[in-house]
């Protein structure tokens, strides 16, 4: 009887808190990341879609806040936003923050020249090439690590255009970004000249890419919210929503060759 009455309560709890959620809105730090998280997009993102989507499932409402990614990051931790999305995983970055279930795989690659021959198999065969990296990025924690030791080269640039540009002019000779990211921009911000003139490698540069909302661990309401968060992704997944909104990326016939790799 004891352990009925407890389980009652903790339902009653539950639901309670769940219908304090419905009153309010999240507000979530996120950065420019197209086509994944962009201010310019009616659905703000694929990925934001996706964490809006999940959310509505559990009754709760999210607004974006952009910001630059390192200060998304900053003050979320610190407790001043209710989460930020979305991330990929690092370790020694992730500390003070609790992690969601993957929100979405993402598929990167090294882009190059196509007047260029370049093959891979390990980090190793990138040493003495000029890589073009975006500081705030996860990448892995193995390729920065060669970056610190000295190992790898790494040519710093304050977005992915401005590496997109320096490949194209022959000051780097190898820019890691994913498949989807780069279909956007060279489709968006380059010519059709400018675009055919990349291919990416087939070999994936990281495996197995997640990314993932995080809430600070100083807000007491952060572990029930992502409790919610986590059961509304199942439940997006579940119903056959996720797969459609991964769809929404299109990519021009000649772009998708090309950044297939091979």
């Amino acid at each position: 009887m004891r352990g009925r009455l407890c389980l009652l309560w903790w339902v009653l709890a539950v639901f309670a808190w769940t219908g304090n959620a419905q009153a309010e809105t999240l507000r979530i730090a996120t950065g420019e990341l197209p086509p994944y998280a962009s201010s310019a997009r009616p659905d703000q993102g694929i990925s934001l879609h996706i964490v809006r989507q999940a959310f509505a499932k559990v009754g709760v409402q999210v607004e974006y806040v952009f910001l630059p990614w390192t200060r998304a990051l900053v003050e979320t931790r610190d407790g001043r936003w209710d989460a930020t999305a979305a991330w990929g995983r690092n370790a020694e970055r992730d500390k003070g923050l609790l992690i969601s279930d993957n929100v979405l795989t993402e598929q990167w690659q090294i882009l190059y020249r196509n007047d260029r021959n370049f093959n891979w198999s390990s980090l190793q065969d990138l040493a003495g090439m000029r890589i073009g990296v975006v500081a705030d990025y996860t990448y892995t924690p193995a390729f920065w690590q060669m970056v610190r030791d000295g190992t790898l080269r790494a040519d710093v640039a304050p977005d992915d255009v401005s590496n997109l540009n320096k490949l194209l002019a022959g000051r780097v000779d190898v820019v890691p970004l994913d498949r989807n990211v780069a279909c956007d921009l060279l489709g968006a911000k380059f010519t059709g000249e400018q675009a055919r003139r990349v291919k990416a490698h087939p070999k994936l540069f990281v495996p197995d890419f997640t990314t993932h909302l995080m809430m600070s661990e100083k807000l007491p309401a952060s572990a029930k919210r992502m409790e919610l968060f986590n059961q509304g992704l199942k439940a997006l997944r579940q119903s056959g929503e996720y797969s459609k909104i991964l769809q929404q990326q299109p990519c021009a016939a000649d772009l998708a060759q090309a950044l297939k790799g091979g």
